[in-house]
């Protein structure tokens, strides 16, 4: 018998003891032996639950029950989840987690106390919810340099944008029926902010390139800006806004940022709809692979925390590959400013012509002009020039968006 503690006993814990509990004869055939939840820690008490009789409130009971060799961590948060973390992992605990703000803030310190002590750290349901992502960046990709991560890792905004575009509606509407739904906290911040996704893709660039940046020090901008004229340009322009999450090496330095960005029709996250969620990674021998589905949910996100718990307990007590994460540094990350990509400008229609802003851009792909704007899809620069060319236009500026 192998014995499983969960912390925590919300959406994504209670989805965890019903994913091990569902698939109990599928899990000890693949592992070898019977995998049981004997813990579970939580503040409340849950007297209707087929799982009451497990509940214990005293965090030490846990930690010192030599019988229990696995810790699934789902309070999230980087305050007690942390603590607790460390100290399972000094006491030769294997720990799994769904705490993408934990992993981000703390997981280089975390991965090293786990090889120090011989046990394991998983974090498969920290990004992507139920897509498996963290094993095949971390084993099937191995043999490929990453070049680029992009990803819709934001179910909610993902939501919301996929609203605004079918039925034109604000996003402060939307945003109340998502809410309304289940879609969306009763605080969004996190969500419309961009700052779930940042924590997200400082994971990603981690995998990718072996630093983990600070998710407070990137460049992060939620959908909250977004208006329905934006999205009608984007439709206009043959484009869909989605909140893209990006990580590239600029200069050898590792970059990582979230934007609103206006999706070409040709690129497969084009058609992330709804609360979906979708990755594109591209090696530099593999290309561009895309991971899809279920970005968050009970039981998907679950279903993630069990697959790290069945690997764990199919190689109890077998070393395995330390992730070696290294904390990056101010001169490691690379400045925004030096990044390119394809644009969209958006000005105030003041009667000019699109002869006179190829003068300051160059060659523009396209244009359209509505409700007193004018927008168009410029060259290839970097942001740098970006800035400098709309202050140089002569032209009232609004806003532009980077293309994917």
């Amino acid at each position: 018998m192998i014995n499983v503690a969960l912390l925590g006993f919300g959406v994504v814990g209670s989805g965890t003891a019903e994913v091990l509990d569902a698939n109990r004869a599928q899990i000890e055939k693949y592992v070898g032996d019977a995998v049981a939840v004997k813990y579970i820690l939580d503040l409340r008490e849950f007297p209707n639950s087929p799982y009451a009789s497990l509940i214990v409130h005293d965090y030490d009971i846990i930690l010192n029950d030599p019988e229990v060799s696995i810790i699934a961590e789902m309070i999230g948060g980087a305050g007690v989840a942390y603590k607790f973390t460390k100290s399972a992992l000094e006491a030769g605990k294997n720990v799994v987690t769904s705490n993408k703000e934990l992993v981000a803030r703390h997981g280089a310190e975390l991965h090293s106390i786990a090889a120090a002590h011989g046990v394991r750290y998983l974090f498969e349901a920290s990004v992507g919810g139920g897509i498996p992502i963290i094993r095949p960046m971390t084993n099937d990709l191995a043999a490929n340099g990453i070049i680029s991560v992009d990803g819709i890792l934001n179910g909610t905004t993902n939501y919301i944008l996929t609203r605004m575009t079918n039925e034109g509606a604000p996003l402060s509407d939307v945003l109340k029926d998502a809410q309304a739904n289940g879609y969306a906290e009763a605080d969004p911040t996190a969500d419309i902010e961009g700052l779930d996704a940042a924590r997200k893709i400082v994971i990603l660039a981690a995998l990718s390139f072996g630093k983990i940046l600070d998710p407070d020090a990137i460049s992060v901008e939620g959908i909250t800006a977004v208006t329905s004229e934006d999205v009608k340009t984007a439709e206009a322009l043959g484009y869909k806004i989605k909140l893209i999450a990006h990580t590239e090496q600029v200069g050898g330095k590792t970059l990582a940022m979230v934007s609103p960005r206006m999706v070409r029709s040709d690129n497969p996250l084009y058609s992330v709809e709804d609360v979906f969620n979708g990755i594109l990674v591209e090696g530099n021998m593999l290309g561009k692979a895309m991971f899809y589905g279920r970005g968050a949910g009970k039981l998907p996100t679950a279903s993630a925390v069990a697959s790290d718990i069945i690997d764990i307990a199919a190689n109890l007590g077998k070393a395995s590959r330390p992730m070696k994460w290294e904390v990056a540094t101010a001169d490691d990350m690379a400045d925004i400013n030096d990044y390119s990509c394809v644009n969209v400008f958006i000005f105030e229609d003041v009667r000019c012509g699109v002869s006179k802003l190829e003068k300051v851009f160059g060659k523009i792909d396209r244009a359209v002009k509505s409700n007193g704007r004018v927008a168009f899809t410029a060259p290839t620069m970097t942001e740098r020039e970006a800035a400098e060319k709309a202050a140089n236009a002569g032209v009232p500026f609004v806003k532009k968006f980077r293309v994917i």
